[in-house]
């Protein structure tokens, strides 16, 4: 795949991770850290959401022990994603490492969806990863710079990551439009909200629909 076709794959993470990524150094800035602290936080740990909850941690000056749970529930999702590129990865070179640290809910969306021979494989799942944490870097230094020029209200700014998940989705659903995953993961996530307490939906979700596909597998390849 030309780098071109790359950087047009990557155009909706990048519509969601730049404005994200302003608001992750906005707040940042607000809290008065500096804005290296928040480029590290962007190149070294790459953790969008982890990252948000890392800043809330450290205004509530919580301990390393409740960051390192916390972090862990919150990312705890990763391993059912995670586990499924194993095979993918398998015999790659030193690009591996790489694709394993940035592996985001969204890269993982599109190394799910996107269309390339074998032989170039990895170069364009690097190159897809490094267009991702580019963009999210990118609007993490303009949100730190503004933040730290101009008083700037972000509110509802984070609504374009439910937004980049939606259009991800419907993506992945033309890619391979079988309905019944579709709608399980729809009925546990409304159930979920409904029923289950907010500080547990996701994890509880996330586990239900996991054990439901893996069981239901035959009958969702029907």
């Amino acid at each position: 795949m030309r780098f071109g076709n790359v950087i047009k794959l990557t155009i909706p993470v990048m519509m969601g991770y730049i404005p994200l990524g302003m608001a992750f150094g906005l707040l940042a800035s607000s809290m008065l850290i500096p804005w290296h602290y928040a480029f590290a936080m962007s190149m070294f740990i790459f953790a969008g959401a982890g990252q948000f909850l890392a800043l809330s941690l450290f205004a509530a000056n919580a301990t390393l022990l409740e960051i390192g749970v916390a972090t862990f529930l919150l990312n705890l999702r990763h391993s059912f994603y995670g586990l499924s590129m194993i095979s993918t990865f398998k015999g790659m070179g030193k690009g591996k490492h790489y694709l394993i640290f940035g592996l985001t809910d969204e890269t993982f969306a599109l190394l799910k969806t996107a269309s390339m021979s074998p032989q170039n494989r990895e170069k364009t799942y690097v190159q897809i990863t490094a267009l991702n944490q580019f963009y999210w870097v990118v609007g993490t230094l303009l949100g730190a710079g503004l933040g730290s020029i101009v008083p700037f209200d972000y509110t509802g700014i984070a609504f374009s990551l439910t937004a980049l998940f939606v259009v991800l989705s419907i993506e992945l659903y033309r890619k391979q439009p079988n309905p019944k995953p579709l709608m399980v993961a729809l009925l546990i996530g409304m159930a979920g909200m409904v029923i289950l307490p907010s500080a547990k939906m996701l994890i509880i979700s996330l586990a239900l629909a996991a054990g439901l596909l893996i069981g239901l597998k035959g009958w969702m390849d029907e």
